[in-house]
This record gives C-alpha cells, sequence and structure tokens, in this order.
C-alpha cells in the first residue's frame, strides 16, 4: 500500500497487477554503461554455477566501481555495453549466461521502485522492453499484485 499525507492508504497505479513476461530479447543486459550489483553469496552462487573458484569469478567477471563489485561489461560499440554474461543464441534471442544463478538486481527486472514509481516510468522502461508491452498479444503472463510487491521488496535499493 502507499500511505497519503493523510494517512489514507491506496492502491499503488498497479493495484490490479502487471503483465510482464521476459522474451529473452536481452534488451535489459545492453545499453549504456551501468552497474549490476551483487553480493557474496550471489557471487559464490555464479562461481559455482561456473565452476570456477570465487578469485576466478571476481577477477574475469567483475569490477569495482563506487566501492562495491558489479557485474563487468563488454563494449559493443561507442554507447552500449553488454553485460559480461549476455549470450546471443543464434536464433534471434540474447539470454544470461548464468540464468538460474543471476543476482537478485537481474531476477527482479522490471519490478524495481524505479520502474514502479509511476505508469509514466513503467512506460518508459516498456520502450525497450518488449516484454512489459502489449503482452495480451503475446499471451504472455499476469503478474498479480502479490508477486510485484514479492520482487520489489527483494530487491527495494536498486535505482
Amino acid at each position: 500500500m502507499i500511505t497519503t499525507k493523510d494517512n489514507d492508504t491506496k492502491e499503488p497505479w498497479y493495484g490490479d497487477g502487471l503483465s510482464f513476461s521476459c522474451t529473452q530479447c536481452g534488451n535489459c543486459c545492453t545499453g549504456p554503461s551501468g552497474y549490476v550489483w551483487f553480493d557474496e553469496d550471489e557471487a559464490r552462487a555464479m562461481a559455482d554455477y561456473l565452476k570456477i573458484d570465487i578469485a576466478e569469478f571476481y577477477s574475469r567477471y567483475t569490477a569495482k566501481a563506487l566501492g562495491r563489485r558489479t557485474l563487468g561489461e563488454v563494449r559493443r560499440d561507442k554507447k552500449h555495453y553488454d553485460c559480461v554474461f549476455l549470450v546471443e543464441t543464434g536464433a534471434g534471442k540474447r539470454v544470461c549466461g548464468v540464468y538460474p544463478v543471476r543476482p537478485t538486481q537481474c531476477r527482479t527486472w522490471p519490478f524495481w521502485p524505479s520502474n514502479l514509481k509511476s505508469r509514466r516510468a513503467w512506460e518508459a522502461a516498456a520502450v525497450s522492453c518488449p516484454g512489459m508491452r502489449d503482452p495480451e498479444a503475446r499471451g504472455s503472463g499476469f503478474v498479480p499484485i502479490e508477486e510485484v510487491r514479492v520482487r520489489l521488496e527483494e530487491n527495494p535499493d536498486h535505482l
């Protein structure tokens, strides 16, 4: 619930839930340079998944930024960077190479505070995310508000 100035409560703008289904376009994993934060448990899970030790994981796949660790990036062109784990499938899909153990920040997309603050913010993010747009036309899933809240609470500090 959102609390108003009068301490009344009202449903957020997405009170009925939201439509989203990943299309494996990879757009959430590419764009201007940015950060994908993860914690120590997530680092260990990714290292284990890749069957490498944690030191090699940090060395090969991460960078330091703002006093923290972020997943690394690969420069695609002058304006775009891809996550180090973004993999082209050859079938027009771009998928995560560590999908089963991807960080919380990735698992909770697009249900980030920055995208949920208003319908306008959601629609702005949907410009580059086809999974957020017109899901009925693709037979995609509906995410009830309870699930939106769970995903939002998993990652409250992101964006």
